[in-house]
């Protein structure tokens, strides 16, 4: 028994959706409905801003990571990709690269931001045409802060094998997150230059934005997954020197491709 919830386990972790690229799991077919795991896994290219608050551009590998269907001992199929609304709950990650001060002229004088693991819960309900959503993820390495993001969705079908989703976000912060990329020391200001002045920001809201998404159906194993992405900067982050210097409006485009995956752990 402990070998199999340990397997259980692994295959969650892989089929976590992480924040920045959630993919549509799609209609599952009839044979894979029957099939106890159901999990799309594939890998795209994302252009997004170089740090938060930049006004470059880099573009980075992403995973794209769905689950249409997840069974667990005791509890059965705690996912199942048949149902097309109720409430649903999926385990949140994301990964924050390292941040240093030869980024770009605008970091002048602030310290390196070692990478960051955030690992999280995320939760909501959706209908056929409607999702509604939101998620808490908790910093790790570098940064030990809470970030978390709210979201609603339009779900449309405009062809047999497309499904296209898109609507608003939040994403808010705690203090120890806000302090780590958008706050300034005193020395960090003193060896600036005159770039940045001293900045202590608080928790709160740091962005709000729209995101939209759409994923084609090459095969029934097979899925062409494009999502893009603006946020506008808020609050304190707004406020904060390093914004300033750099852009408060981020973009974001990414395309990618999944393979489906359906197979069976437990008898």
């Amino acid at each position: 028994m402990l070998k199999q919830i340990s397997r259980a386990v692994l295959a969650l972790v892989l089929g976590a959706p992480p924040a920045t690229a959630m993919a549509q799991s799609g209609v599952v077919s009839a044979e894979d409905a029957n099939r106890q795991f159901v999990i799309d896994l594939g890998v795209g290219a994302i252009a997004k801003p170089r740090y938060e608050a930049a006004d470059s551009y880099l573009v980075y590998p992403f995973p794209i990571i769905s689950v249409g269907r997840f069974y667990f001992p005791g509890l059965g199929q705690v996912v199942d990709g048949r149902r097309r609304a109720g409430v649903f709950f999926y385990p949140a990650f994301n990964f924050v690269g390292e941040r240093s001060a030869s980024d770009s002229a605008d970091l002048t004088g602030t310290r390196t931001v070692d990478w960051a693991l955030e690992l999280g819960l995320g939760g909501g309900f959706r209908t056929e045409h409607f999702r509604a959503f939101a998620e808490l993820r908790q910093g790790i390495n570098g940064h030990t802060g809470q970030v978390g993001q709210l979201g609603l969705d339009g779900i449309v079908y405009p062809a047999e094998k497309w499904e296209v989703s898109f609507g608003p976000r939040a994403d808010f912060a705690s203090g120890e997150y806000m302090d780590t990329y958008f706050g300034v020391t005193a020395a960090e200001a003193s060896r600036s230059g005159g770039r940045l002045t001293r900045y202590n920001p608080g928790a709160g809201f740091k962005s709000v934005g729209l995101a939209a998404r759409a994923s084609y159906d090459f095969t029934d194993d097979v899925r062409l997954h494009i999502q893009g992405g603006y946020d506008r900067l808020i609050g304190d982050a707004a406020d904060s020197p390093i914004a300033d210097n750099g852009s408060k409006d981020q973009f974001s485009l990414g395309v990618g491709v999944s393979y489906r995956f359906a197979f069976d752990l437990f008898n």
